[in-house]
């Protein structure tokens, strides 16, 4: 696995990483990798995120055209009180 060295890190940003670490009761390396993890996505996340917007941009076509017309939130308000 590579190793990442950063270097020149503000100190502002080195005290709140190193709090949110021990909050989270990790270790400095742990959390860097964790932070990482979370804010930068990998081919495959991309992958997966290309393909649900897909399949959100076909669904989305197909009831458009088949003339379905979904009930706004108030409708619905109002369709359930008259139950």
């Amino acid at each position: 696995m590579p190793t990442l060295y950063v270097e020149n890190v503000p100190n502002d940003l080195y005290l709140a990483l190193r709090k949110r670490a021990k909050a989270n009761r990790r270790s400095m390396a742990a959390e860097v990798l964790s932070v990482l993890e979370q804010m930068v996505p990998t081919e495959s996340t991309l992958r997966k995120r290309r393909d649900f917007w897909k399949w959100v941009q076909e669904n989305r076509a197909s009831a458009e055209g088949s003339g379905q017309r979904y009930p706004t939130a108030e409708e619905m308000i109002r369709e359930d009180r008259e139950r």
